[in-house]
């Protein structure tokens, strides 16, 4: 016979239904990583602008990849709830496809709590910015897909997709 599964408990939510940012002080500090991915997806033309480095904003690539570090960064600052972090490293990767791109983001800390929220505030962002500097050339883009695929670290351990 299964054992029936209790329903799990909001951290971020207290006895009388009100929101409030989880006390984390008493988790050990463990090394932590994060992955997550998304897409963005284009026009042919767009595909070309990039490929062809005749982007008129730059290198949306580079850019993007800047934007993602620093957004995980500032993570805290955009989520109520989130912790800031100290973190230790943030990778964001743009892989050619032929609809557009696949966006990574790796994050790394050593803390009381995990860098998801920070690995999906990085590819969001990495996204956002392609958007932003070829909204000119193609204003049908897509993001979408943006979810985490692997976690390390902490109490619920080790998570792959």
């Amino acid at each position: 016979m299964k054992k029936k599964r209790e329903p799990r408990v909001l951290s971020h939510v207290d006895g009388a239904g009100k929101v409030r940012m989880v006390d984390v002080s008493r988790k050990a500090a463990t090394r932590r990583e994060a992955t997550a991915v998304g897409e963005i997806r284009m026009s042919p033309a767009a595909l070309r602008a990039i490929r062809d480095g005749a982007v008129a904003k730059g290198d949306p690539l580079q850019t993007a990849r800047v934007a993602g570090i620093m957004a995980a960064k500032r993570t805290a600052d955009l989520i109520p709830l989130c912790h800031p972090l100290a973190l230790t490293s943030v990778d964001v990767t743009l892989t050619p496809k032929r609809w557009g791109y696949a966006i990574a983001a790796t994050v790394r800390t050593s803390g009381p709590t995990g860098v998801e929220m920070e690995a999906l505030t990085a590819v969001g962002v990495a996204a956002l910015t392609v958007f932003d500097m070829l909204k000119a050339v193609d204003r049908t883009m897509e993001i979408g897909a943006i979810r985490v695929t692997a976690k390390s670290g902490g109490r619920s351990g080790t998570f792959a997709r």
